[in-house]
């Protein structure tokens, strides 16, 4: 039996942009905390975090957000206009909501391997519902998915080969205790992605982020139910 593609409305997209922004700002303030680092652009900000000096330190969900901007016109040029939109209103969510953690919880890691694997699991989860709702979530897989658009770069190698440039980075300013953890840490979050962005393992999609012809294709599909698709 054939799946039937199903559009969200805008309430499931907005509720999407919430639940998967406060995962990924509790990730990153999980990881802040037990002073890790993981892959992407939250790796990144993390990183970044640990070289700027007490009196700059911003939260790591805004300095997520603001290491984002630059990677905005990239995103116009590769993914349209909808999807940047989209990933504007992702990183603000990200952005306010790892205030609002930073004012709502104190933080004390005492165990770094539950740390390292639970963080990195709500950022899977947090990307996955972004992905999913046609939300980027960093500028880090922007450049991958242009790179692939461009020059036919893999996806999955790109993203691999720029985690392990971030991980290197982090060996020259952290304990190769943490860098372990942080491996692991980038390990499940990967894992998690890897396992729920597979093709055709969901039906859901956002209208106005996919071309008109599938749309109305979609629609018709679902209308008719799997029963008739199939």
């Amino acid at each position: 039996m054939a799946t039937s593609e199903r559009p969200h409305g805008t309430f499931e997209d907005a509720l999407a942009l919430l639940v998967g922004g406060l995962l990924i700002a509790l990730g990153l303030a999980i990881l802040n905390a037990a002073g890790l680092v993981t892959g992407g652009m939250a790796g990144v900000a993390l990183l970044v975090g640990h070289y700027l000096p007490r009196d700059l330190q911003f939260p790591p969900g805004l300095l997520f957000a603001l290491l984002n901007l630059p990677f905005l016109v990239l995103a116009f040029r590769a993914m349209g206009s909808l999807f940047t939109l989209r990933t504007v209103a992702g990183s603000a969510a990200i952005a306010s909501l790892s205030i609002a953690v930073g004012h709502t919880l104190e933080l004390q890691v005492r165990d770094p391997a539950l740390a390292a694997i639970g963080a990195g699991c709500l950022l899977g989860m947090g990307t996955l519902a972004f992905v999913r709702h046609g939300t980027g979530v960093g500028g880090i897989g922007v450049v991958t998915v242009w790179l692939s658009r461009k020059r036919g770069w893999n996806i999955g190698r790109t993203q691999l080969s720029i985690d392990i440039v971030i991980l290197a980075a982090a060996a020259a300013m952290m304990p190769l205790v943490s860098v372990a953890w942080s491996t692991l840490s980038a390990g499940s979050m990967g894992l998690v992605t890897g396992l729920w962005l597979r093709p055709g393992r969901y039906a859901g999609f956002s209208p106005y982020t996919v071309d008109r012809g599938r749309l109305k294709e979609a629609l018709k599909r679902s209308r008719r139910g799997p029963e008739d698709a199939s």
